[in-house]
């Protein structure tokens, strides 16, 4: 891949209202007009520069869209409060009553709820599929499916989708397909793969200090104009807006997003490798035994890594939570939801971020209640933060129990 996403986000340059490094804060919710008419005009949306109020945009969301935009290469993007707040708002722009979406069954636990629970309020209703058998994804499409839905690299699996083939396969049939990249910012550019339409939850690691929601939807300026729009604009009516403080604070982080990518991917590598030596099962999109390392390979930016996930199963809730207990109180990370911080987050999803999907459809898909997912930190020495882990499943016989299982198998 040519895309150089940390270039395009090096390359933009935003001076304050008095030369500041950084762009001025917009501290408003509304905006003055020097005439009457210049402010019908912005409400029909012909006064292109002028602000109306800040549920629509403000200077402080459009430096932050811009941002996003140049790095997944698309035409533009609309900023929110939160991922849900993206994602919930772009599905509904395609999708009206009667409608029908194909979505990967490994998913984000929220978007799994939205899609399985509330949007059938709307007569919008999902199939969910392996996302990883085209076949079967095809087979789920009809006359009323709008998009197909994926995370490039799954929440919690790290199933990865061929994004090039389902673009291939959108297109087919006349379809959209949206990309949750949260996972893998960097290390795949889903527009570069013929994409959509690029989805992120800011939250995690574009952020990366835990302290502010977001998300932002990447697309055209068309898709973005039409979200926006003061009468059926869905991000404008629904009003999942992202204050400019908050704005601002995340564009500044985004200056170090290249570098904390690359830390994040080294250190998870170093342990999913480690890990699998022990034995322990152990899922990573870098290591050779993901089933698939060669297609992320196929699409990823080289330079920013396999990503910060990886999961390990360790056989059973009961022996997963104490491990997680145990790394927390030796501080070698946080037993927290949510992924990207500088310190490792670990949780069991089967009970946390995917406990939204019923029980029978976690076991289908082979998410199982030992296992624990791991957002792994920018550790500056990973070796000691690894034996120290050793030692804890040491301390617990998680080791020993994997050994019996593996001269059984």
């Amino acid at each position: 891949m040519s895309f150089k996403p940390a270039n395009k986000i090096q390359d933009l340059q935003y001076f304050g209202e008095f030369g500041g490094v950084n762009p001025s804060i917009s501290d408003s919710a509304t905006y003055t007009f020097l005439s009457a008419k210049k402010m019908l005009d912005t409400f029909e949306g012909h006064a292109e520069g002028c602000y109306l109020y800040s549920r629509h945009a403000s200077p402080s969301t459009l430096y932050l869209g811009e941002a996003l935009a140049a790095m997944e290469g698309t035409e533009t993007a609309n900023v929110s409060g939160s991922g849900m707040g993206a994602i919930t708002t772009t599905m509904l722009h395609f999708c009206g009553a009667g409608d029908h979406i194909v979505s990967s069954r490994t998913i984000y636990g929220g978007t799994y709820a939205f899609l399985k629970n509330f949007a059938p309020r709307f007569n919008v209703n999902t199939s969910f599929v392996d996302i990883t058998k085209l076949d079967v994804v095809e087979a789920a499409i009809n006359e009323n499916t709008k998009i197909i839905y994926c995370e490039a690299v799954s929440n919690p699996l790290l199933e990865v989708a061929d994004i090039r083939a389902l673009a291939q396969l959108a297109k087919k049939h006349g379809l959209k397909l949206l990309v949750d990249n949260t996972f893998s910012p960097m290390s795949i550019s889903p527009k570069e793969l013929d994409a959509d339409v690029v989805l992120h939850s800011l939250t995690k690691f574009i952020n990366g200090t835990n302290d502010t929601m977001g998300g932002v939807v990447c697309g055209t300026q068309e898709l973005i104009n039409s979200l926006r729009s003061v009468n059926d604009g869905a991000a404008m009516l629904l009003g999942p807006s992202l204050d400019s403080m908050r704005a601002a604070s995340i564009l500044k982080n985004m200056r170090t997003l290249h570098i904390r990518i690359k830390q994040h991917s080294k250190n998870a590598l170093y342990l999913a490798k480690r890990f699998e030596d022990l034995g322990l099962k152990t899922v990573y999109p870098g290591l050779a035994s993901h089933p698939s390392h060669e297609l992320f390979k196929s699409m990823m930016n080289s330079a920013y890594g396999f990503g910060g996930l990886l999961t390990i199963d360790v056989g059973s809730l009961e022996k997963a939570n104490a491990l997680m207990e145990l790394m927390q109180h030796e501080n070698l990370g946080y037993l927290a939801v949510s992924l990207g911080f500088y310190k490792t987050l670990f949780s069991a999803p089967g009970t946390s971020t995917s406990s939204e999907i019923p029980e029978e459809e976690q076991i289908e898909m082979g998410l199982s209640d030992g296992l624990i997912r791991f957002s792994i930190g920018l550790d500056d020495d990973i070796e000691r933060t690894f034996r120290m882990m050793r030692r804890c499943m040491n301390e617990l016989g998680i080791l020993e129990s994997t050994k019996k299982i593996l001269e059984t198998v």
